[in-house]
């Protein structure tokens, strides 16, 4: 079966290349369909396949990690028939993950196999630097490239000014002040975008109108935003992937109260990339950028060139990652040694059984 032709149109607008075909060999072999995963809610999931969008229930195994669960933009199996089933999950080239808004030891997965991530900074209010630095790592750390979208730039008063703030927090990124309503910047925005994209930021933000205008539709409810404080309604309460017209996948995600990190160690070294080599400058390797002689950290305090804020941020947000890390680790441990418990006891048991048959 040719590649073309076993994806058709429909699937290949959702992304499907010809290594994913490869991949999926051995279940196409064993009569399984290939799907995009949708949205997940309540043991079932909205999945688009090569005839369709389809409803099909989970029939996998307990993950021992949440993260590892079905998500929007996943690429699975799915088992065809009058009750379609998505049986397996093929492997992730990214996911992008928080630390769960419970404050568990759980992460939650929100978006996979993400190619852009569109972050969207509202200009209507204060600009909040360590929410950008937030999403920036989360950003890096999933493998997707950043792009941010400076929203409701008709309601500022100096958008160009917010351009050069914003760029400070994030080295590298291109940043675009966009206005639903006039239309700016939308184009260029649109240029900047390949592969499977994701709207990420808090409600409000603009995300869902956003969308609406990439899409060129109103595909995307969005909601009114309070006059008081700028903070809107969840409008978007669950994921949605939908195909963008000029290519590629447009993912809008629910306004994002809070953004924990969890094992992001990678995207923290992206976003503080100006500490980091700052860092790798100072005189001793294990230097604490406190008051240590030859810390090149606290001379680029002293001579402005890095701000207080900046550096509070940057271990504000390293140590918020090692705790959420080592609590999820922790958790994944004790799963695992309660399953070698369980294991041991079953055989522990089967000899007790086995020894009493043989003495009667």
């Amino acid at each position: 079966m040719s590649f073309h032709h076993s994806v058709g149109d429909g699937l290949s607008a959702y992304g499907w290349d010809a290594g994913l075909e490869e991949s999926f060999a051995s279940h196409r072999s064993a009569g399984l369909i290939p799907a995009r995963v949708a949205g997940v809610d309540r043991g079932a999931c909205d999945v688009i396949t090569e005839t369709g969008p389809l409803r099909a229930r989970l029939s996998l195994p307990e993950a021992a990690d949440p993260i590892s669960s079905p998500c929007t933009g996943d690429w699975a199996a799915l088992a065809p028939g009058h009750s379609p089933a998505l049986v397996a999950v093929l492997p992730r080239r990214g996911v992008i993950v928080r630390s769960a808004a419970s404050r568990s030891s759980h992460g939650q997965a929100l978006a996979a196999n993400v190619d852009t991530a569109v972050l969207a900074v509202p200009l209507a209010g204060e600009l909040n630097p360590g929410r950008i630095e937030r999403l920036l790592a989360l950003a890096w750390e999933s493998g997707a490239v950043p792009v941010i979208a400076l929203t409701k730039a008709d309601r500022s008063a100096d958008p160009g000014q917010a351009v050069t703030d914003v760029a400070e927090l994030a080295p590298g990124v291109e940043i675009v002040p966009t206005s639903a309503a006039t239309g700016e910047g939308i184009d260029v925005l649109r240029a900047a975008l390949t592969g499977t994209v994701v709207l990420l930021g808090p409600s409000g933000a603009g995300k869902s109108t956003l969308g609406n205008a990439l899409l060129g539709t109103e595909t995307l409810r969005t909601g009114d935003v309070r006059a008081q404080d700028g903070k809107g309604r969840h409008t978007t309460v669950r994921r949605q992937l939908v195909p963008l017209p000029g290519g590629g996948v447009l993912i809008d995600t629910p306004g994002l109260r809070g953004v924990g990190l969890l094992d992001a160690d990678e995207g923290l070294r992206q976003v503080f990339a100006d500490v980091e080599e700052l860092a790798g400058q100072c005189r001793f390797r294990d230097c604490g950028h406190h008051s240590e002689p030859g810390c090149a950290v606290q001379a680029a305090l002293a001579s402005g060139e890095l701000s207080e804020r900046r550096l509070a941020s940057y271990r504000k947000l390293q140590r918020e990652n090692d705790w959420a890390t080592s609590r999820n680790d922790a958790r994944l441990r004790a799963q695992h040694d309660d399953r070698k418990k369980t294991i041991t006891r079953s055989l522990r048991e089967t000899y007790a059984f086995r020894d009493r048959q043989r003495r009667s």
